[in-house]
This record gives C-alpha cells, sequence and structure tokens, in this order.
C-alpha cells in the first residue's frame, strides 16, 4: 500500500502531519468507515501508513501486521457493529499492546451499537467520531509518544 501522506492546508507542516497511523478496522463489514477516514485524513494533516487487510496466510499476514503497526506512530481502532468478532482486529489490538504502540477507539457508527475488538481493555472507551475529536487524539498520542 502506497502511504497517504497529507499536508496542513495552511500551509506549513503541522506535528499532526508528522504522525504516521495505522487503522484498524473489520474489512468484512466496515471498509466505507476506513474509506470516510481516509477522506477526513486529506485535510487534517496525518499520514496513513497501513491499514487493516484480509487475512490469507497467518504466518505472513501477522508478520506483515505486525512490522506496520510497529512503524506507526500510533493505531485508529475504528469500531463498528461486528468489531467484537472480527479476528483480524483482534489480533492487531493484540499486536500494538505487545509493540507498545498507542492507540484509540472511534465509534464509528453513530445509529448503531458499535462494539470493541476482543482484547480491547474494558477500561477504555470508544471516542465519539468528529474531526476535531479524531484530530486532538492523533495530536495528543503523538505527544505520548515523543515525551517516552
Amino acid at each position: 500500500m502506497t502511504p497517504l501522506f497529507t499536508g496542513n492546508p495552511g500551509g506549513g507542516v503541522s506535528s499532526v502531519s508528522q504522525s504516521r497511523v495505522y487503522v484498524s478496522f473489520d474489512v468484512d463489514h466496515d471498509r466505507e468507515l476506513y474509506e470516510r477516514l481516509l477522506a477526513q485524513a486529506r485535510g487534517s494533516g496525518f499520514c496513513v501508513s497501513g491499514e487493516s487487510e484480509f487475512v490469507s496466510s497467518h504466518d505472513s499476514w501477522t508478520e506483515q501486521a505486525r512490522r506496520r503497526i510497529r512503524e506507526a506512530d500510533q493505531m485508529i481502532v475504528i469500531c463498528g457493529e461486528h468489531s467484537d468478532a472480527s479476528q483480524g482486529m483482534s489480533a492487531e489490538i493484540r499486536i500494538a499492546q505487545e509493540e507498545k504502540t498507542p492507540y484509540f477507539l472511534l465509534w464509528g457508527r453513530r445509529a448503531e451499537m458499535c462494539t470493541k475488538p476482543v482484547g480491547a481493555k474494558s477500561a477504555e472507551g470508544m471516542y465519539k467520531w468528529t474531526r476535531e475529536i479524531l484530530e486532538d487524539q492523533v495530536a495528543i498520542a503523538l505527544r505520548r509518544a515523543r515525551a517516552l
């Protein structure tokens, strides 16, 4: 996949634009949510460096997902109605935890009950998906990662 790099609409480079984001989502049910995030990324200033893919060969998929998650500054988890049943999302959460890649959960569908992937901690809430919250969470995670 070719990373989507986005610039700051104001002309300069913002601290958010330097954040590489891996996006976890249910590839069987929520591709349009991923597309929505890509559309918002174009004007937000962060870069999507990797995303969920169909699991073909488990070992090679795991190896590739681990590399992409490790190389990302953070992971955005788009939660939909079937996230709790997505084996790929559960594996990505586990990998992010093992690699100490920060992540946050977005409530993907306003009018539907969204679920967390297996492995997400019960204390982790899902953030309402607005442009402001998305950009704030990306910036907060980047600041935390740089402080470490």
